[in-house]
C-alpha cells in the first residue's frame, strides 16, 4: 500500500467497535487465540495503538507492555479513544511512511510496519468477534487486505517457536476472507465460544 493510513484507521476503527460490544459478563469467556481470554485479549488489543505509537517515535515495541493489564476492568471506550487520539497525532506526519521503525522481528518502513498492525487489530478482532458472537461487526475487506499482507510476511513453513503462529489450517475455496485469515495464521476458521 502506497499509504496505509486510512485503512490502519479502519482496521483501529473496527476494533474499537468491536471492543465497545464485549460486556462484563464476556471478561472470562475463551477466544480462538489460545494465549487469551476475552480479558487478555483486551489488554493486548489495546496495547496495539500504545506500541504503534512508541515505535513511531523511535521506541522499540518491548517498551509497551504485551498487554494492558488495566484495560478490561477500566473504561474501556474512554480508555480506548485516549489511546487512539494519541497515537494519531503520530501518524499525521507523511515522514514516519518511510522512516525505519523498529518492529519485534526487526527494522521497516513505517508504511510496512503499519501494513504488519493492521493485519494485527484485524485478526484480534475477529478473535474477539468470535468470542463474544459479533462477527456481524467484521469487514471483510480488511481481512482480505491482511491475509494478503500476512502471506507475503509470514511463511506457511517453519512455524512455532519463536515464530508465534501454529501451522497453516486449510479451508474450503469458498470460505470467507476471516476464515481464510484465520487459516493462514493456524486458527481454526470455525472456532465457536462453548455455550
Amino acid at each position: 500500500m502506497n499509504d496505509p493510513r486510512p485503512t490502519f484507521r479502519k482496521a483501529v476503527s473496527q476494533a474499537g467497535e468491536v471492543v465497545s460490544a464485549v460486556s462484563d459478563d464476556d471478561l472470562d469467556r475463551p477466544t480462538p487465540c489460545d494465549d487469551f481470554d476475552v480479558r487478555a485479549l483486551l489488554g493486548h488489543m489495546d496495547a496495539v495503538p500504545r506500541r504503534v505509537a512508541c515505535v513511531v517515535d523511535g521506541g522499540a515495541p518491548t517498551d509497551v507492555p504485551h498487554v494492558i493489564e488495566e484495560f478490561a476492568d477500566g473504561d474501556r471506550d474512554a480508555i480506548w479513544k485516549s489511546d487512539v487520539a494519541a497515537l494519531e497525532g503520530r501518524l499525521v506526519d507523511d515522514a514516519m511512511l518511510d522512516r525505519m521503525l523498529t518492529l519485534p522481528f526487526g527494522t521497516a518502513p513505517g508504511r510496512a510496519a503499519l501494513g504488519v498492525y493492521i493485519s494485527e487489530l484485524t485478526t484480534h478482532a475477529w478473535d474477539l468477534a468470535a468470542a463474544i458472537g459479533r462477527r456481524d461487526l467484521l469487514d471483510d475487506e480488511l481481512a482480505q487486505r491482511s491475509l494478503e499482507t500476512m502471506r507475503d510476511a509470514l511463511p506457511a513453513d517453519n512455524r512455532g517457536g519463536p515464530v508465534p503462529f501454529g501451522p497453516v489450517v486449510e479451508v474450503a475455496s469458498d470460505a470467507s476472507a476471516y476464515e481464510r485469515l484465520a487459516g493462514w495464521l493456524g486458527r481454526d476458521p470455525a472456532w465457536a465460544a462453548a455455550e
